[in-house]
């Protein structure tokens, strides 16, 4: 990936207590225009940031994760295709606050991310990560979560009551309340293989404030019987 023009793999020696030289700049110097920026955190294989870059030429999408060889094929798909609207960014969800400015997001997507049942420190909906998050987006900007998870699903709906955030969507099984032109009738390559396991997909669309502090939610744990706890599934 040293030679894909649209991808970006900052060192932790870039980003450990300093900002990233891009920082502030994406728009001028990486897509080149002032559409808004979106994230994708957790992309995988970037079939999500890829998806949602056809639907929006007008947006433009980063997709961010650890792991260079899953980011290695949405990366070359979208070389392929010459979609100037994705990036990709392989770092650290906890270092973003090094890499993007205040404000410089508009809108974070979080799809099928591990729900971290026993550390709510990492739980990409936790309490915690979306008081990082508020760092770089802008005011009242939207958190999108697909999730494959009763337990996230679940968590993250009591984050957003107790928090008293405005929830803007809630559904329970994507597939029975959207038809294909829909923006959440894409696809990943494991979504597909829990549909045809029978396990339903779930959406929640809420806005956070940059005004209030998150409150962590007091919520018994329950397993997802068809997850193996502590393991990625998408390596």
């Amino acid at each position: 990936m040293e030679t894909f023009e649209n991808v970006f793999q900052p060192t932790h020696d870039d980003l450990w207590q300093k900002d990233y030289h891009l920082k502030g700049k994406w728009n001028k110097e990486v897509f080149k225009n002032d559409n808004p920026i979106i994230l994708e955190l957790g992309c995988g294989k970037g079939e999500y940031t890829i998806g949602l870059g056809e639907r929006q030429p007008e947006t433009n999408f980063i997709g961010i994760d650890i792991k260079g060889a899953r980011i290695w094929k949405g990366a070359l798909s979208a070389l392929n295709e010459d979609m100037n609207n994705v990036r990709f960014i392989r770092t650290k969800i906890e270092m973003l606050d090094s890499i993007f400015a205040e404000g410089e997001i508009s809108e974070v997507w979080i799809t099928f991310p591990d729900p971290q049942m026993k550390n709510h420190k990492k739980r990409l909906t936790g309490s915690r990560m979306l008081q990082s998050y508020k760092k770089f987006l802008k005011q009242d900007a939207f958190i999108n979560l697909k999730t494959d998870s009763d337990f996230l699903y679940n968590y993250t709906n009591e984050l957003i009551r107790i928090n008293n955030l405005e929830k803007l969507e809630d559904i329970n099984d994507i597939y029975s309340s959207v038809d294909e032109k829909h923006i959440l009738s894409i696809r990943t390559f494991y979504e597909n293989q829990f549909l045809t396991r029978g396990i339903t997909s779930k959406y929640l669309k809420f806005k956070i404030s940059n005004k209030e502090n998150i409150s962590e939610p007091d919520v018994e744990i329950e397993f997802d019987s068809h997850r193996s706890f502590g393991r990625d599934r998408r390596e």
